[in-house]
């Protein structure tokens, strides 16, 4: 029984990841195809199970060489019926069945979840949560995402929604957000946020700096060309990155002065400026945590990239009653 294996699959809207792993969270092997949106999206579960069919009949596996399947997906997850709806970067718009057709077809148990989550379930397991269990994961990517675990289990919330880091306010006045509101995280801290702000601040910048003539010569910019500025020491994208740095310590303050977790995990691209922002962000951290927060919660960088979602779609199975059912 020991050696029986978990499939984790990251689905995301330019490829599908998929890897088997232990229940040591070792990967073994992983894969990935192009997740094929045409179709409003009716094309990605049968490619899924052609991937997964062809991957166990090549290696000479059945379904009862696994424990399960885990999946992190985008969009409104129902973990109870293994739904998936409005993952509008997917193209679906509808409801997809995707535990009724992926289980049916491989006859392997199938747990789902919000891709955010899973992540977070990784770090936690394998990852800088060090197992602990009270973590917080942000994803600073294209969006910003997250997910709270607190005494081992995801936070789901009443409608599901729980997690939505990026879409605390941190700026009153601030930026119009995508979902409605004003002045959300992710208008500010995602990898397009960063770059708004360092265009915005040029316009009324008067001192010398690379990247502000850069900017204002129109040519292109991206995050990783400000944070490399800033840490070479242009005294405007030190300015841009102390104030992104200043809205992720409230965020990390506030959600650590609520949940009081033991680490804050920051992942996404936008975290490959390493230490030199994680560094920024504990700094403003303090200053808006309470006292006895400060010297608990410690602000880390994720340690897993990419592996993430299918690490934690693998830990996903292991936190399932059925894994402890069919290990007894």
């Amino acid at each position: 029984m020991k050696n029986r294996k978990i499939i984790g699959i990251d689905l995301g809207g330019t490829t599908v990841k998929f890897a088997v792993v232990t229940t040591d969270g070792e990967i073994i092997s992983k894969w990935s195809i192009v997740t094929d949106t045409s179709e409003e999206g009716t094309c990605i579960t049968p490619s899924i199970i052609h991937a997964l069919k062809t991957y166990m009949s090549e290696h000479g596996y059945t379904s009862d060489d696994f424990i399960g399947i885990g999946m992190g997906s985008p969009g409104t997850v129902n973990k109870e019926y293994g739904t998936v709806i409005g993952a509008y970067n997917l193209n679906w718009v509808t409801t997809q069945n995707l535990r009724e057709e992926i289980e049916g077809a491989t006859g392997i148990p199938f747990f789902i979840d919000n891709d955010a989550n899973v992540a977070a379930l990784g770090e936690q397991w394998i990852g800088a949560g060090n197992k602990e269990p009270d973590v917080v994961f942000i994803t600073l990517g294209t969006g910003v995402g997250g997910g709270v675990i607190v005494n081992g289990q995801i936070v789901h919330g009443s409608g599901g929604a729980a997690g939505e880091i990026g879409h605390m306010t941190v700026d009153r006045g601030g930026y119009d957000c995508t979902c409605g509101k004003q002045g959300c995280l992710e208008t500010v801290a995602s990898a397009t946020g960063v770059v708004r702000v360092a265009k915005d601040r040029a316009r009324t910048y008067s001192d010398d700096s690379v990247l502000k003539d850069s900017i204002v010569a129109e040519e292109p910019v991206d995050t990783k060309i400000i944070m490399d500025a800033a840490k070479e020491g242009d005294a405007f994208a030190l300015s841009v990155i102390d104030e992104i740095s200043d809205y992720l310590g409230l965020a990390c303050g506030n959600i650590a002065n609520l949940l009081n977790p033991s680490t804050i995990v920051i992942g996404g691209g936008v975290s490959k400026a390493g230490d030199f922002l994680a560094e920024k962000i504990r700094d403003r951290f303090s200053v808006y945590a309470f006292p006895t927060i400060r010297t608990s919660t410690h602000i880390r960088l994720a340690e897993l990239g990419n592996d993430a979602g299918v690490i934690g779609a693998s830990s996903l199975v292991l936190n399932e009653s059925v894994y402890e059912q069919i290990s007894e």
